[in-house]
C-alpha cells in the first residue's frame, strides 16, 4: 500500500525540541519532493519546508533557522528536526509528497 505516516509529535515546553518522522511505504522517498505542512487551531494550512529530490532545502520565514528537513534515504524517511520551539508552533504536522499526505501529528509547545 503507498502511504505516507507521520509521528514523533507530542507535548514539549518553549525552547525544546522534537523531531518529526515520515515513513513512506510503497514508493521510493527520495524519487519526490517531500513537504511538511501544519495547521495551527482555526487557522488553514501554512507551509513549512521542502526538500526537493537533489537534497536542496526551503524552509518557511517563520521557522528558518530552528527547524531542519531532512530524509534518510535507505529507510525511505522524511525528518523534521525542530527546535526552539515557540507556542506558535502549536499545530497538527502533515507530510506531502507524491500526491499523498500523511495522516498528522499533534505538536504542542506549551508550559
Amino acid at each position: 500500500e503507498v502511504q505516507l505516516q507521520a509521528s514523533g509529535g507530542g507535548l514539549v515546553q518553549p525552547g525544546g525540541s522534537l523531531r518529526l518522522s515520515c515513513a513512506a511505504s510503497g514508493f521510493t522517498l527520495s524519487s519526490y519532493t517531500m513537504t511538511w505542512t501544519r495547521q495551527a487551531p482555526g487557522r488553514g494550512i501554512e507551509w513549512v519546508s521542502t526538500i526537493n529530490t537533489a537534497g536542496t532545502t526551503n524552509y518557511a520565514d517563520s521557522v528558518k533557522g530552528r527547524f531542519t528537513i531532512s530524509r534518510d534515504n535507505a529507510v525511505d524517511t522524511l525528518y523534521l528536526q525542530m527546535r526552539s520551539l515557540k507556542p506558535d508552533d502549536t499545530a497538527v504536522y502533515y507530510c506531502a509528497g507524491r500526491g499523498l499526505r500523511g495522516r498528522g501529528t499533534q505538536v504542542t509547545v506549551s508550559s
